[in-house]
């Protein structure tokens, strides 16, 4: 079996496939590097898991018996059977980032459109995995003849996140915060309309305002920040406030276990602070580009319900009363917009994968693994 990774927000979604096949001896799981614009940090990624890997130009001449991939560049070259796992819940991503150069509204989901799931007027993928059943009318708006080839699996990051919230103190100890101090969690997307683009004055300014003896600040930048601007100039915008005491968390790392440590999570339209919604603290929108999110998406509707984080009143006293009116269940809506199929990502996607490969699948039933412990950036 094939995993094309092409980022390193791709591979980690891919991981949660790949494990799905552990002690199976029938089956070898080759790596590759897929081509893609933010694919910087990809080929490091992989060898840190140390995985088997192959050139693309090798990939693309081999017959493999099933393929599976988290984006798009180059799918079509692929000689196998292949599933496209769901993209990341809300955000701005590339399909986002061309519609809105074209001058229209990004609606609907990234990769469900005829300009990455058909070529040569054939159908790429033989599986398309939806991590929610409303997902399937967005493709038959975009590109219907896709719909045969779409199930509802469910989504790998949302599960892996519930099953990480009761190991919130090895998480927390991690990011320096086992001390008792609160963790303020922000998140940026990348691009111009992210966080760190509208806001950059956000993190010296909490750091200011917020008491380095009760609050621990953290950052989580998106892996695409890192890939297309380059880890050093990541590091070097947010330098002085490392030294004044912020953790800035590796792209590399597993970003799930930070959200499950967060008191309060700070974001924008980005995967990491939708998928807040299923952490069960306060979430507020330092900024929020709602042209750059589906209609009726989780994005979309956390960017109806969570309140803004203003430049005005004191950061200090806007965490108190986030924390003094936090109600789950405006954010719980959210969450169930993620995914239809909660906890039911591993089996799903393992029955399918099975399937293809024509195989029985292990008497085992496999459950949702919590993540490991995040570690920051050096």
């Amino acid at each position: 079996m094939l995993l094309i990774v092409h980022t390193v927000a791709s591979g980690q979604r891919l991981l949660d496939a790949a494990r799905l096949l552990e002690d199976d001896p029938r089956v070898e799981v080759v790596f590759t590097q897929g081509p893609d614009v933010f694919g910087e940090g990809a080929r490091a990624f992989l060898s840190g898991l140390g995985a088997a890997g192959t050139p693309w130009a090798n990939a693309t001449r081999t017959r493999y018996d099933l393929a599976v991939a988290a984006a798009h560049g180059g799918v079509h070259e692929v000689d196998a059977p292949l599933v496209v796992l769901p993209q990341e819940a809300g955000g701005l991503g590339a399909a986002g980032v061309v519609a809105r150069r074209a001058g229209r509204a990004a609606g609907g989901a990234y990769g469900l459109d005829p300009r990455r799931l058909v070529h040569d007027g054939w159908l790429v993928p033989s599986a398309i995995a939806l991590p929610h059943r409303d997902d399937r009318a967005a493709l038959a708006r975009a590109c219907p003849e896709a719909l045969p080839a779409a199930g509802v699996v469910g989504d790998p990051a949302y599960d892996g996140l519930v099953a990480s919230l009761d190991r919130r103190p090895a998480y927390r100890a991690a990011l320096g915060a086992g001390d008792g101090r609160k963790l303020v969690v922000v998140c940026s997307s990348w691009g111009r309309e992210s966080l760190i683009g509208r806001r950059p004055g956000l993190w010296p300014r909490l750091l200011a305002e917020l008491p380095e003896d009760e609050y621990q600040v953290v950052s989580l930048l998106h892996p695409h920040l890192w890939a297309g601007r380059g880890s050093w100039q990541a590091r070097a915008w947010l330098a002085e406030c490392r030294r004044r005491g912020l953790h800035l968390v590796a792209p590399e790392a597993d970003w799930r276990g930070v959200l499950a440590a967060a008191d309060w999570i700070i974001g924008d339209h980005g995967p990491a602070t939708v998928y807040g919604a299923a952490a069960g603290v306060p979430v507020l929108l330092g900024c929020f580009h709602a042209a750059g999110v589906g209609p009726g998406s989780a994005a979309a509707l956390l960017g109806e319900t969570a309140p803004r984080l203003t430049g005005v009143a004191s950061l200090r006293r806007q965490l108190a009363r986030a924390a003094e009116e936090f109600r789950p269940e405006p954010l719980r809506r959210v969450a169930e917009r993620i995914t239809s199929e909660p906890g039911r990502f591993g089996r799903n996607m393992r029955r399918l994968m099975y399937r293809l490969l024509r195989l029985g699948q292990p008497p085992t039933v496999p459950v949702p693994r919590p993540a490991v412990p995040p570690f920051l950036a050096k």
